[in-house]
């Protein structure tokens, strides 16, 4: 039995990140609402992005490492850009700038 990390775009832009063993009844029931505090009151739900783990263990370890990552490193994981993804999973000190005049050259 396949489980799923996911991730939701609410109603209000905030993101919802989740774990489950089946993906279509869980997303239903975030559209219904009374299943979960934080969607019931922002929806409607879009689902961005899903993953598939062999266990529930990996699936929640999947969940509770992505539910605190940025808001663009969210949506970089959501597009599939893997250079995006890279460049927010450094520290903003670490990150370089690709904008003229900001890397002190001025």
């Amino acid at each position: 039995m396949p489980f799923w990390c996911y991730i939701l775009k609410c109603a209000d832009g905030k993101y919802y990140t989740g774990h489950t063993d089946d993906l279509e009844r869980r997303i239903a029931e975030h559209h219904h609402g009374g299943y979960c505090k934080f969607t019931t009151h922002r929806r409607p739900v879009t689902l961005i992005w899903a993953d598939e783990f062999p266990t529930r263990d990996e699936a929640l370890e999947s969940e509770l490492r992505v539910k605190k990552w940025s808001r663009a490193k969210k949506e970089a994981l959501a597009a599939g850009d893997w250079g995006r993804l890279s460049y927010f999973a450094k520290p903003p000190r670490e990150r370089v700038s690709t904008a003229l005049d900001t890397n002190g050259d001025g």
